[in-house]
């Protein structure tokens, strides 16, 4: 028990001054620290039990580190070899939805594991999978489970292929150039996690105005279901009192 604690702390530490860890990574890892970051991205983007992983932050310090005068970290490397963790991460987690499914979502009277779902999982990826996979990869833990669902719910592989290139690329570099362009300001030194925070503020905010414009169109929907209801019967009660 007392192992466990003290991991636990070991990881808030070191969740909590990233910025120091990776510098002395960084300066005593040589090319490993590369596989560091590629098998952290990897992770977080591949395993549904890792969401807790550093991803924006990382990214961003990566960037920030690699625009630092005689700085070791190449931008350029970290964009291809971090690109590459995040499309593979996101490939390796839809393959474990897609194998995982078909054996838990068994069940028909079950709450949790219902195979209904799963066919509803499966239409809404359909519908929506593509936007839903490149939105996702900008917010922490739901890139995590966005494509775990997708697999789960058999979204066609080319078309999830193409976001998830597209979204993984386009994660990277974004926040590689984002750490490059103002990490080393002073005043973002002095505040990173206020920063970060900030970052993952404004990350929730598309899946935001979706959740929003979704719930304004299902109730546009059922409104107009409920006024085409109200109209028929309308029109009913004309015909009969006419007879």
């Amino acid at each position: 028990m007392d192992s466990l604690s003290q991991l636990f702390e070991t990881a808030l530490d070191v969740f909590g001054r990233l910025d120091h860890y990776l510098n002395l990574w960084a300066a005593g890892m040589g090319p490993w620290f590369y596989v560091l970051l590629f098998a952290i991205v990897f992770c977080e983007t591949g395993l549904v039990v890792t969401p807790f992983l550093p991803g924006d932050s990382l990214l961003f310090l990566v960037g920030a580190m690699a625009g630092t005068k005689d700085s070791t970290v190449s931008l350029p490397l970290a964009a291809v070899l971090l690109s590459l963790a995040a499309v593979l991460g996101d490939a390796a987690n839809y393959s474990i939805g897609l194998r995982l499914g078909p054996r838990v979502f068994t069940r028909e009277n079950s709450w949790l594991l219902n195979k209904k779902h799963l066919l509803r999982t499966q239409a809404f990826y359909e519908k929506h999978g593509g936007k839903t996979i490149v939105i996702a990869r900008f917010v922490p833990i739901i890139r995590t489970f966005a494509p775990f669902v997708a697999g789960i719910g058999k979204m066609r592989y080319t078309r999830f292929a193409a976001y998830n290139v597209g979204g993984g690329i386009a994660w990277v570099v974004s926040f590689l150039i984002l750490g490059y362009a103002f990490g080393n300001w002073p005043v973002v030194k002095r505040n990173f996690q206020l920063v970060i925070v900030g970052i993952i503020v404004v990350s929730c905010i598309p899946i935001a105005v979706e959740f929003l414009r979704a719930r304004r169109a299902a109730g546009s929907v059922s409104g107009s279901g409920a006024g085409s209801a109200a109209e028929s019967a309308s029109d009913s009660d004309r015909e009969r009192g006419g007879a």
